[in-house]
């Protein structure tokens, strides 16, 4: 049987550019209604990044076989050498020569505030990437166009793969039946507190019935672990103290691969949410969504001290 994951999403830059000042000073409450402003950004730095790559990066690393399936424009020339360099398979990644690579495009000042403006290219048309035929024991749906990801999910279940749901940016696509028609799809539901009480309130379900209806909901609570609802069990994932906390910026994407990993090589659910909850712990430690190392001889020891756990790579 196939090892492999396709990894449905995003694959995006992020552009952050930092004001070594606050934009309290510089935009005028008066003046709001003509607003005309420059910030002069001395730092700068490009990511590769969204939710796809994200999850591809960690997931690779662990040790797994992500198959990116996405959309990207013709500046994308670097990105997939990248990936490629990094052994992920690309063929499902598709390129549209005559649109931009989805990017967004973030300026911070000195109190963490931020201006961003998202361009979705070729993100438009991620829905035309037909998954139809591949392998794989586990997939996910991350955060892309909402056509995209009804798309891949439908014919994942025509074909019989599992699939995870993550909802994510994608929350304001979807209303009450979609989300209801997505559960009747995914295997499995990840979100964060948040969006677990959007999932809530638009469904008109609480995550323990959820879990009664699809194999398991996986909710993720920052510094206070995730919760593991599965059939009528509400278990608590105890979290990880990160070694320091500089950036939280793809640390759900890493949590993801966590779990994708733990589904994809028979551990159960709980065991893959611990694993999940160290990835999350070592993401924050570095700064942008793909800049984290993984030692795995470090990972089992954390598994063992941490949560008990025996478990190989």
């Amino acid at each position: 049987m196939s090892d492999n994951v396709l990894v449905c999403g995003s694959i995006a830059f992020d552009t952050i550019a930092v004001f070594e000042d606050h934009f309290s000073k510089h935009i005028l409450p008066d003046n709001i209604h003509a607003l005309s402003v420059s910030f002069f950004v001395p730092g700068l730095r490009k990511e590769y990044g969204g939710c796809a790559g994200n999850i591809s990066y960690s997931l690779k690393k662990l040790g797994g076989n992500p198959l990116p399936v996405g959309t990207v424009g013709a500046d994308a020339d670097d990105y997939l050498a990248y990936m490629r360099d990094l052994g992920i398979d690309t063929r499902l990644v598709r390129v549209l020569p005559d649109m931009f690579t989805p990017q967004c495009f973030i300026t911070t000042d000195l109190a963490n505030n931020q201006i961003a403006s998202f361009h979705p290219g070729a993100m438009l048309k991620s829905a035309e990437n037909d998954l139809t035929g591949n392998e794989a024991a586990w997939a996910i749906v991350a955060p892309d166009s909402k056509d995209a990801m009804f798309t891949h999910a439908r014919r994942l279940h025509a074909q019989g793969i599992p699939f995870v749901f993550d909802l994510g940016q994608a929350m304001p696509l979807f209303e009450g039946d979609d989300l209801n028609e997505m559960l009747t799809l995914a295997r499995i539901l990840t979100a964060n507190e948040y969006e677990a009480s959007v999932i809530e309130q638009r469904t008109g379900r609480g995550m323990k019935q959820l879990a009664t209806e699809i194999e398991a909901v996986v909710v993720t609570r920052g510094a206070r672990g995730a919760t593991l609802y599965a059939g009528n069990q509400e278990i608590t994932v105890a979290p990880v103290t990160a070694s320091e906390i500089v950036d939280p910026t793809g640390c759900g994407d890493a949590h993801r691969a966590g779990l994708l990993y733990g589904l994809v090589n028979g551990w159960d659910l709980y065991d893959a949410c611990c694993l999940a909850n160290i990835m999350g712990s070592i993401k924050i430690a570095s700064r942008g969504p793909q800049n984290h190392q993984v030692q795995l001889a470090e990972i089992q020891s954390t598994l063992k001290q941490h949560y008990g756990l025996v478990r190989s790579f």
